[in-house]
């Protein structure tokens, strides 16, 4: 008989770069509200930050329905109260379900949202995901996060990225060639097309730091 736990999918690298990206979470987040991680994928990170990153709210989301069911499946063999159920969301959306007034009706079960009057949505975490999709998602994830983030709110980004119009070491200039020769649409993105978008829609460059394995931590803020 299968089990809930049978949908789990596993990232090797959740392991390894979690703690580094809950340091700078703890200390870039605003204090409360909900955290919405846009392409969640398998859920290890959401099931290690929420309990961490109480009393914020976390909600994960993807658009693959099969990491959906990958992150329903470690949320319920590691609960927590302020883990919420996965929202089918696609950043490239020009509209995302948390903007909708029947937003409690879109989700999962009776539980998956938070309530966005009490908590609302203060902060958006996007992981390993710009590289690895056609660049209208990161488009639509900066549109997104300046329509949803109240000034103040932060949106965090996290992974490789070209600086200076150059790779920042020769193995993310071998992982970009790998990306493109598996999707065109895919690669490492140059973080100075990300902030130009990003001031667009009023989002600021408050700091970039540097993290494991050539990393990037990118942190915005939303500006009225």
């Amino acid at each position: 008989m299968s089990t809930p736990s049978d949908a789990r999918r596993h990232a090797p690298a959740t392991e390894r770069n979690r703690e580094p990206i809950l340091a700078v979470l703890q200390r870039v987040l605003p204090p409360a509200g909900t955290v919405l991680e846009i392409s969640s994928g398998t859920g290890e990170h959401a099931v290690y930050f929420a309990p961490r990153l109480a009393p914020r709210q976390w909600l994960p989301s993807d658009p693959d329905p099969g990491a959906r069911a990958s992150i329903a499946a470690w949320r319920e063999v590691n609960p927590a109260a302020n883990l919420h159920a996965p929202l089918p969301l696609d950043a490239a959306a020009p509209l995302w379900p948390v903007e909708s007034e029947n937003f409690r009706d879109l989700c999962r079960d009776s539980l998956a949202g938070p309530d966005l009057q009490q908590h609302p949505i203060t902060a958006l975490v996007n992981i390993n995901m710009i590289h690895i999709a056609p660049w209208a998602a990161c488009l639509g994830l900066l549109a997104g996060a300046g329509r949803i983030l109240p000034p103040g709110g932060i949106l965090y980004l996290y992974g490789p990225y070209r600086q200076n119009g150059q790779h920042t070491a020769p193995s993310n200039a071998a992982f970009d060639a790998s990306l493109q020769g598996q999707n065109p649409d895919w690669g490492v993105r140059d973080l100075d097309a990300v902030v130009a978008t990003a001031k667009v829609h009023n989002l600021a460059l408050v700091e970039t730091i540097a993290m494991p394995a050539n990393n990037l931590s990118v942190v915005f803020r939303a500006i009225a």
